[in-house]
C-alpha cells in the first residue's frame, strides 16, 4: 500500500468528501450538510488521502463524554487496504484525547465488512435498530466502544 496521510478535514475537501459520500452511500450527506460540519464545534472530520488524492473519510460528534462516530467512506478502489482503519484509528484517538469514555456507530446489518472492521477495534454490538437504513430499508446495529 502507499503512504496514507490522515488528517483534517478542511474546506477545500468538502467537494471531493461529498463525490465520495455520493459514490459510497444510497443516501449521501449534502454538501451543504458537509460544509456546515466543518463549523460544528461537536465534530470532527479526518481525511484520508494518497498523493493528495481524497480516498476517505471519517467523522466523529463529541458531546460530552460520548461520541458518535457519524459515517466512514473508503473509495472502492482503496478498500480492504487498511485505509478504514486508519480513519477509525484517527478518530479513536480524537475520542481518547478529548477523554470520551464510550463512542458509538450504526452499521448495516449486512455490511460485514464494516462490521468486521469494528469488532476488530474492540466495539461490540449492543442493540437493532430496526428499519434505520432506507435505499434499501435495512435495519443497523448499534456498536459501542468503551475506553
Amino acid at each position: 500500500m502507499k503512504n496514507v496521510n490522515v488528517r483534517n478535514m478542511t474546506i477545500e475537501d468538502v467537494k471531493a468528501i461529498y463525490d465520495l459520500s455520493k459514490a459510497c452511500f444510497s443516501i449521501p450527506w449534502s454538501f451543504e450538510a458537509l460544509t456546515k460540519e466543518l463549523s460544528n464545534p461537536l465534530a470532527e472530520y479526518q481525511i484520508a488521502e494518497i498523493d493528495g488524492q481524497i480516498i476517505g473519510y471519517g467523522g466523529l460528534w463529541c458531546v460530552m463524554d460520548e461520541g458518535e462516530i457519524t459515517n466512514i467512506a473508503v473509495d472502492g478502489d482503496y478498500r480492504r487496504q487498511g485505509i478504514g482503519e486508519a480513519i477509525l484509528e484517527a478518530l479513536l484517538q480524537i475520542a481518547k484525547q478529548k477523554r470520551l469514555t464510550i463512542v458509538h456507530l450504526e452499521a448495516r446489518v449486512s455490511n460485514v465488512a464494516a462490521k468486521g472492521l469494528y469488532e476488530k477495534f474492540g466495539f461490540h454490538q449492543i442493540a437493532i435498530r430496526k428499519n434505520y437504513y432506507q435505499q434499501p430499508i435495512e435495519d443497523a446495529i448499534i456498536m459501542q466502544y468503551k475506553f
